[in-house]
């Protein structure tokens, strides 16, 4: 069976770790060459070393992909390796668990600047990329505190998953007579590095989210990969502008 993602490169961002690296190494599996980017080097390098393992190429680059001439350096180190780039998959994000109006105005442009402009920065720096190759895919990880509102989840990181969803559908109108998809996954409580020392950090807290998840266990970064990697594939190719919720049913679920 013909792998997937077979002589495609993707671009991962956020790839040091957690859903970034289970993306990675999923993609590898599929037969992409991935690129992957980081703040944290030593992360990132880790994430491309897995994909060698698994046999496909790659590149590990620093990147703040809140700074547009860091991504732009990406993107250029990209196609300088590989001659083009076929998917973009943004995962980078951060989360600063307070409530709304205990945020700082630095928390609030830390989170948007990391969340959100991140997303625009590396859709305009590939998009024309991909204008000359005549197809592309591009994945932005959300989530469903983008969609309902968590105390404590921090304003700040649901309005800049907010902002990825209505981006994505925007980017979506506007691509798709140029073949390039434009989509989102929304995670609901995966077990993440960022959410072990959080929200799960003692098995009290854990089995509290657990038993509001109708499917009765937490999130994997697996579970978030599986989803990316069909957005990523030929097979959605008629698909765009859409948010895959992938949280067990919490969205849709009521205790009434």
């Amino acid at each position: 069976m013909e792998k997937m993602l077979k002589n495609k490169v993707a671009i991962i961002t956020g790839g040091g770790g957690g859903i970034g690296r289970a993306i990675a190494q999923r993609f590898a599996l599929e037969g992409a060459d991935c690129v992957v980017v980081g703040r944290t080097f030593e992360k990132v390098k880790q994430t491309a070393e897995d994909v060698e393992t698994i046999g496909a190429r790659s590149l590990a680059l620093r990147t703040d992909v809140s700074v547009s001439t860091d991504v732009a350096q990406m993107v250029k180190e990209t196609v300088s390796k590989f001659g083009r780039v076929d998917i973009l998959v943004n995962t980078a994000g951060i989360i600063i668990r307070k409530r709304t109006f205990d945020y700082t105005e630095e928390d609030w442009e830390k989170t948007l600047n990391i969340n959100l402009k991140s997303v625009f920065l590396c859709c305009k720096e590939i998009v024309p990329v991909m204008l000359r190759q005549g197809k592309g895919k591009i994945v932005s990880i959300a989530s469903i505190a983008g969609q309902v509102g968590f105390p404590r989840s921090g304003g700040a990181y649901g309005a800049s998953k907010a902002g990825i969803i209505n981006l994505t559908a925007n980017m979506a109108a506007e691509l798709a007579p140029y073949k390039i998809n434009v989509n989102a996954v929304s995670p609901g409580t995966i077990q993440t590095p960022m959410n072990a020392s959080t929200v799960l950090e003692t098995p009290e807290k854990r089995q509290r989210i657990i038993e509001h998840i109708p499917y009765g266990r937490l999130g994997q970064p697996e579970d978030i990969a599986s989803a990316v990697l069909f957005l990523a594939s030929d097979q959605s190719d008629f698909i765009t502008g859409s948010v895959i919720v992938v949280d067990g049913g919490v969205l849709n679920h009521t205790s009434a």
